[in-house]
């Protein structure tokens, strides 16, 4: 049969040709996913006598007349718009017939990488940041699924389901973070998988960018804030600890009405068996800020317990209750009094805490 025959047939296929359920061809397999550059072959059968049964192809076409089958190959698939088409001319109708091969050509990146938008160097705790994951020549992008990791933790995923080109294409994925002190030294990763389908290689190809290393500048934080109550004991060495985590990493200083050490002036553990009794003011201080506590070092003979700090939390109590109105307090207030005029010299808590006139009278009465 000539080739003037074959031309005819083809232009008819094409013009009059039926797919779908009312074809008789069945592709083998029906959805084929190549990676660029490697082989491929998809079987076309006919379920009825068939005059021409053959592909369409921009790389690799082939025909046969009244066999039953043919093949469509390819050697090295690097074609992204190559759109096989198996088609049938019959004896009986439907006459013409043809069936599309749902063909996926893919590619995994050539690279993947995070870096910081607009900003190099340490971070500053609670100011905003964004992340930008860049993903290098990827196909089908529709495919792409990109997920963000903080350490082991999955914290964001991106899919670029509504995009429709097949070649490889340049994508990326921002991320915004505000950073805290638990975030210094995290490291942050993107990962970056082509889900395509049962018919894909198993598992899914997947890229992983390099970690990228967060720093986080912060102002100190004591490992104990509150402040603290130490007894000197008779030849025991007295230990002040003002330990503080903090980036940059603090400074400390010593400030008391009794004399410090010079060598132990600068140390965050102010450690000496020749500690006076009185208060002691630790400061440490970076970059982000200063922060101070408080230690009262107690005379061995001194109770450790302050014995007016139940009385002092009863006031702390009622002052929240009552709206801080001093009026509905009274009573706890006196109480107070009473015990600092027995124990000024032993409580902390008494402090600073003065009577007034009232308190006068009824001391006299």
């Amino acid at each position: 049969m000539g080739i003037k025959f074959l031309s005819w047939i083809l232009t008819l296929c094409m013009v009059y040709s039926v797919s779908g359920d009312g074809c008789s061809l069945i592709l083998k397999p029906s959805r084929v996913v190549v990676g660029f550059g490697e082989s491929v072959s998809v079987s076309c059968e006919a379920t009825r006598p068939v005059r021409v049964l053959g592909w369409e192809s921009a790389i690799s076409a082939a025909h046969t007349q009244q066999e039953l089958s043919v093949q469509w190959k390819a050697e090295s698939l690097i074609d992204w718009i190559e759109e096989p088409i198996c088609y049938g001319v019959f004896f009986t109708a439907p006459r013409q017939c043809e069936e599309k091969l749902n063909l996926v050509l893919y590619k995994t990146p050539d690279s993947i990488s995070i870096k910081a938008v607009n900003h190099s160097g340490p971070m500053l705790e609670g100011k905003e940041y964004q992340l930008l994951c860049e993903v290098q020549n990827v196909a089908p992008v529709q495919y792409l699924n990109l997920r963000w990791y903080r350490g082991q933790t999955q914290v964001y995923n991106h899919s670029f389901s509504d995009m429709t080109p097949i070649s490889p294409v340049q994508v990326s994925s921002t991320l915004l973070i505000v950073p805290t002190k638990a975030d210094n030294e995290a490291q942050y990763r993107c990962v970056a998988e082509l889900e395509l389908g049962a018919e894909g290689p198993q598992p899914s190809p997947t890229v992983t960018s390099e970690p990228y290393n967060v720093s986080v500048h912060f102002p100190p934080s004591f490992l104990s804030p509150e402040p603290e109550t130490v007894q000197l004991a008779e030849g025991g060495e007295a230990k002040l600890d003002c330990s503080a985590t903090g980036n940059p990493t603090p400074t400390y200083s010593w400030t008391s009405v009794n004399p410090v050490e010079e060598k132990m002036a600068t140390e965050a553990v102010l450690a000496s068996s020749a500690l006076l009794p009185g208060t002691y003011t630790c400061t440490a201080s970076n970059t982000r800020g200063i922060r101070s506590k408080k230690f009262m070092v107690l005379a061995k003979d001194m109770p450790h317990k302050d014995p007016c700090q139940k009385q002092a939390c009863d006031i702390q109590k009622c002052l929240q209750a009552n709206k801080y109105m001093e009026s509905q307090c009274e009573e706890v207030i006196r109480e107070m009094r009473r015990c600092c005029q027995t124990h000024a010299t032993k409580s902390l808590c008494c402090s600073g805490f003065k009577e007034n006139k009232t308190d006068e009278r009824e001391g006299t009465q």
